[in-house]
């Protein structure tokens, strides 16, 4: 049963969704991969236009939501991150450090745990196979399809479960 009083989630993926990942692809690329530099370097991210128009239209009638695949570790520089650029406070779901699981399972597990007490309105994504298992569990999907896609992320995000 969900809570009508409140409004509908809007939820928000961040890498490639709302922050620019391509000036640190290169620590991807290397074997094996530089996972520290990969995610020290996402304070430098530049924000996505589109994404971040949305998170903000979003915003006017949904509660905003942040899922990401970044491990806790990252907390401290996401949240100062989307606040430097203007995203709309919100809950940031994140992967444990050491969980490897797919994206794919990790975001589904938490999408329907937010579904328990809360409309979800939609899931805004950039990895396809999240995308798609959202839908076939009954989530709107709006997919990310604002920057190139990057082969190592995909390959990062569901054979290594790291983001």
């Amino acid at each position: 049963m969900t809570d009508s009083q409140r409004p509908p989630l809007a939820v928000f993926d961040l890498d490639n969704t709302l922050a620019d990942t391509a000036h640190r692809q290169r620590f991807l690329e290397s074997r094996p991969r530089d996972w520290d530099a990969f995610f020290a370097a996402a304070p430098q991210d530049p924000p996505i236009r589109e994404g971040v128009a949305l998170a903000r239209k979003s915003a006017e009638e949904c509660e905003v939501v942040y899922l990401t695949g970044r491990p806790e570790r990252c907390r401290a520089d996401t949240l100062a991150w989307l606040a430097a650029h203007g995203l709309p406070e919100g809950d940031v779901h994140m992967r444990r450090d050491h969980d490897r699981r797919p994206a794919r399972r990790t975001k589904l597990e938490v999408l329907r745990r937010l579904a328990r007490g809360r409309e979800v309105r939609m899931l805004v994504d950039d990895d396809e196979l999240v995308c798609v298992d959202a839908e076939r569990a009954g989530f709107t999907v709006v997919r990310a399809r604002w920057t190139a896609p990057s082969a190592e992320l995909r390959t990062a995000q569901e054979g290594e479960g790291r983001t």
